[in-house]
């Protein structure tokens, strides 16, 4: 065998060795944080992280405890802009939780308060047609949330 054929064959194992372990790391850490959770609408996922607690337990006693979910809020409509939006938190979030480096209280990102505005609208527009006179213009339109800010997660503290 060649010196070349050698190095291939090192080469090889050296690859699948370090795929294998990136594998599963993965498959520990998605079977430890409970990966497939995220996959459904129950309130509960979004509290395997310890951050999310405080949010959960306002959610609890807020209003719409009885008539949205985390989701129903915090995700956009559509199938795949829903389960693209939960994989792209779900990366951020992962990644901030994994390093330590996320912002506390957790704040939420500028794309995921367009997508909460948004919900908002789309559920509340018999009530604020009438003041909702810039729609379809962001920078002119109302925050729901600015006058809000309590009522999805109840007081939070």
């Amino acid at each position: 065998m060649s010196s070349l054929s050698k190095k291939h064959g090192l080469l090889a194992i050296l690859l699948c060795g370090v795929i294998g372990m990136f594998a599963g790391l993965g498959t520990h850490t998605f079977t430890y944080a409970q990966g497939l959770s995220y996959f459904s609408n129950d309130p509960l996922a979004c509290v395997n992280c310890h951050v999310m607690r405080e949010h959960f337990d306002g959610w609890l006693k807020s209003p719409h405890h009885a008539v949205a979910t985390c989701n129903d809020c915090h995700t956009p409509t559509g199938f795949f802009a829903k389960y693209y939006s939960k994989a792209e938190n779900g990366f951020w979030h992962s990644k901030g939780f994994t390093l330590q480096d996320y912002h506390e209280p957790i704040m939420i990102r500028q794309v995921n308060s367009a997508v909460l505005q948004q919900n908002c609208v789309n559920c509340h527009h018999q009530i604020i047609d009438g003041i909702n006179t810039h729609a379809g213009n962001a920078r002119q339109m109302l925050d729901c949330v600015h006058c809000h800010r309590e009522v999805g997660h109840g007081p939070v503290r």
